[in-house]
């Protein structure tokens, strides 16, 4: 090789070469099979990714494949891995309601034990027939969801399904919090929270940041378990979300607020430590 003994700059101004030449190397050529098996990995691991960065990656490490977009873009349209355009967010929070106002009761309140404070909300999910939607329940204190469920439309009978199985075995907080959603004043709804004595709790028109414990967990929700998974149908989004919600969420999936313990941990923790209340039973989902 001459640019053992020859510098390369050398050997190229002798071969008429530009220096870039020595160091090309050749873009790697792959037949459809290839390429459809690294698409296929990309947009696995990146499921919101369109053709211009899946092209962009297919160019990385490892597959080093120079392929242009619209190829790309075929191959992605023929495997259905182009995301379907957004035809308008649903809304899941009706507040232009006639009904009575509750203040906001969370504002400079200290949670320190469970069945303090729950909060509530709602938000859709995406599946292959259009949307479903998503009430859950979560105690504040230890950020367990106690309730949940999902149906196809965004009524009354769904965040009362999600209430009732908060309220399993007697279970009820000293306040429930939510937003302004006219769902949470529905007269059953009012009436199982009215039952035990809770006190009602919202936060303010037009400030969903007032309802940020819940809104953070409908993220964390989305993010790692929804917009990482394909739904067929309402069917299957509630069986993979009951993985997530009841195994991975209160038992595997540690949070900075509660010290990097799960939810059933720290509960199970204030539990033990607190022997007043060892009649009161520690729910595992």
């Amino acid at each position: 090789m001459l640019s053992q003994d020859h510098p390369v700059s050398a050997c190229c101004e002798v071969l008429g070469l530009a220096r870039s030449s020595y160091y090309y190397a050749a873009a790697a050529q792959c037949d459809d099979r290839a390429l459809r098996s690294a698409i296929e990995t990309i947009a696995g691991r990146y499921p919101t990714y369109g053709s211009r960065r899946i092209k962009a990656e297919l160019a990385r490490a490892p597959y080093f494949l120079e392929v242009g977009r619209n190829p790309v873009r075929q191959m992605m349209h023929e495997m259905k891995l182009l995301l379907q355009p957004r035809q308008g967010k649903p809304g899941t929070t009706d507040s232009g309601h006639g009904y009575r106002r509750y203040p906001n009761l969370l504002k400079g309140s200290k949670v320190t034990s469970p069945d303090q404070i729950w909060v509530a909300d709602i938000s859709y999910i995406r599946v292959a027939s259009g949307y479903a939607y998503l009430a859950v329940v979560m105690d504040l204190y230890s950020r367990m969801i106690r309730g949940w469920e999902l149906r196809a439309s965004l009524s009354k009978e769904l965040v009362e399904a999600a209430l009732k199985q908060a309220m399993q075995e007697g279970r009820a907080p000293a306040i429930h919090h939510s937003d302004q959603g006219g769902q949470y004043f529905a007269d059953d709804y009012l009436k199982l929270l009215r039952d035990k004595d809770v006190q009602l709790s919202m936060a303010a028109t037009g400030k969903p940041q007032e309802n940020g414990s819940a809104e953070r967990l409908m993220r964390t929700i989305k993010e790692e378990e929804v917009y990482l998974n394909r739904y067929d149908n309402i069917a299957d989004a509630r069986e993979q979300l009951r993985h997530f919600i009841e195994v991975v969420y209160p038992h595997q999936r540690v949070h900075s607020a509660l010290g990097y313990q799960t939810p059933a941990e720290y509960e199970a923790q204030w539990y033990q430590n607190t022997p007043s209340n060892s009649g009161k039973k520690c729910p595992v989902l």
